[in-house]
């Protein structure tokens, strides 16, 4: 079962999303409590399983070390038992190996969800005792046949103990199953001994079988964590990639909205300037008394507002119409020869008047003799004028704003309007740079515009191939700088050359001179 995010849930709040986030633990801890409740050890199925398999997969890997251990082990017992026990005993332990290795692989060979857990792990328990108890045969025999052979029945029971403590980790029951009978028996030998020899060996020989319980335990412990942390990533990347997924599909559908919006609002551009044309031109003509005075001077005044307006709309639609354009990828450049000087200074001169009844000074530095650019005249002419339009907007009575135009270090031309205005704070630049987005200063003052001079400023320079740099200090000023690229400027051609005449053959005296008619 898919567990829903917030989003899909109708969840925005932040109480609703941590109240989302509660219940989400609380459902997993309950998983998890009826997991533990169900199994036999007290972890859940998926774990009983994967710790049978390892199980499976130790005992097959180390197999063939088993065989030759028990043969090792068969041949020394052959030197107090004789040939013949010791090969009797040898090949019974052998037929316990070799069913306990057919047992692990049928077991591997069975898919997870149809393994009966419980069932399985009383059959390799039973297996590992009855390997145990032969294991405690062969003790048994070489203490009947010389009971001063205590030294082999030690050294038989730690390699038996400690060899089981490595493989039947994952599963501490089968360990006990496969060491207990050998260790006891040993330790047993010992003690009925009488001396105190024999029970010091007795004593070792349990201390041993307790340590290595405890480090089967603890081996245990590690793989069960191990296996828990695998489990716990697993779900981490599965909730990852799924978070992942429905991030991928809003920021699709987000991507398709927008592409639907800009769109739509490319496609309106009739319907919308329609209306305001009609209100524009007969606003104009009511404004100017075409057709006589007005009988209430106070209409006048109302048609002059009506015009201000529809001429304010008229700008914000073309501006909004502008972005969209521009995000739908639908804005195409009419590209031709540009003096950028002459554009900028024809900007200057549309905009001084403004910058004047302020009380604003602009300066112009440009380098001289600069070729020309191949743009989009407008496009440049609309950068121009957005940039120059927010330094005045934006800068105190009395300050002063630079335009400058020259070179780059490339080889490119740029454009820089520089003002003394109050500066935009750092973490604000990336608002600004926006759709719609203004700072706090554009909020508080009287001029609030609409948030997409910039903007547009940066996507159309970004469709030249340009770059657009905004720099900013609080209480200093702010400068916008855009360049054009190397590949746009039109570097004067060198005259071409002409080609030299085709050098004439001398006549070859010779030749038989050609009959004339």
């Amino acid at each position: 079962m898919t567990a829903m995010t917030s989003e899909e849930l109708g969840i925005t709040s932040p109480a609703e999303k941590a109240a989302a986030t509660r219940r989400r633990d609380a459902g997993k801890r309950v998983r998890e409590a009826r997991d533990r409740l169900t199994s036999t050890t007290g972890t859940r199925p998926a774990f009983d399983y994967e710790l049978l398999r390892q199980f499976a997969q130790t005992r097959l890997s180390a197999w063939l070390a088993i065989v030759l251990l028990v043969a090792t082990v068969g041949f020394l017992s052959g030197l107090w038992v004789g040939p013949i026990i010791a090969s009797i005993w040898t090949l019974g332990v052998l037929v316990v190996q070799i069913a306990i290795g057919a047992r692990c692989r049928k077991f591997l060979a069975e898919p997870q969800g149809s393994v009966n857990i419980t069932q399985w792990r009383v059959r390799f328990v039973l297996l590992d005792l009855l390997s145990g108890i032969a294991w405690m045969t062969n003790v048994i025999a070489i203490v009947r046949a010389d009971p001063d052979a205590s030294t082999f029945m030690l050294f038989v029971m730690l390699l038996v103990v400690a060899v089981a403590s490595m493989l039947s980790s994952s599963l501490p029951v089968a360990m006990l199953a496969a060491t207990a009978p050998v260790t006891f028996a040993v330790a047993l030998d010992f003690a009925l001994r009488g001396d105190m020899q024999g029970y010091v060996l007795a004593a070792m020989a349990l201390t041993a079988q307790g340590y290595f319980s405890m480090l089967a335990h603890r081996l245990y412990s590690n793989t069960l964590a191990t296996i828990e942390a695998r489990a716990e990533k697993d779900a981490l990347i599965g909730e990852i990639e799924q978070a992942k997924a429905i991030s991928d599909e809003a920021r699709r559908r987000a991507e398709a909205a927008n592409i639907a919006k800009s769109r739509f609002l490319a496609q309106m551009s009739h319907e919308l300037r329609t209306p305001l044309n009609a209100i524009l031109g007969f606003s104009e003509v009511m404004k100017s008394e075409v057709f006589g005075p007005h009988t209430v001077p106070t209409y006048k005044e109302y048609a002059g507002d009506i015009h201000s307006s529809g001429v304010h709309l008229l700008n914000l639609i073309n501006e909004i119409l502008d972005l969209s354009r521009i995000e739908a990828g639908r804005y195409e450049l009419n590209e031709e020869a540009v003096e950028l000087i002459q554009v900028v200074d024809d900007c200057h001169h549309l905009l001084k008047l403004r910058a004047k009844n302020r009380g604003l000074v602009i300066h112009e530095v440009f380098e001289p003799d600069l070729p020309r650019l191949w743009a989009d005249e407008r496009a440049v002419r609309q950068i121009c004028l957005n940039l120059l339009s927010n330094a005045i907007k934006f800068t105190p009575q009395g300050g002063e704003i630079w335009l400058k135009v020259g070179w780059t270090a490339a080889g490119g031309q740029y454009l820089s309007v520089r003002d003394t205005g109050p500066g935009i704070p750092e973490d604000e630049i990336p608002i600004v740079l926006a759709s719609f987005g203004q700072g706090s200063n554009a909020i508080k003052s009287a001029e609030q515009g609409t948030g997409l001079g910039l903007p547009i400023a940066k996507n159309l320079i970004d469709l030249h191939g340009g770059t657009f740099t905004l720099k900013s200090k609080l209480r200093e000023g702010t400068e916008v700088i855009v360049t054009f690229p190397p590949e746009r400027v039109m570097s004067a051609l060198g005259p071409l050359e002409e080609p030299a005449p085709p050098i004439q053959p001398e006549p070859d005296a010779r030749r038989a001179p050609q009959r004339q008619f």
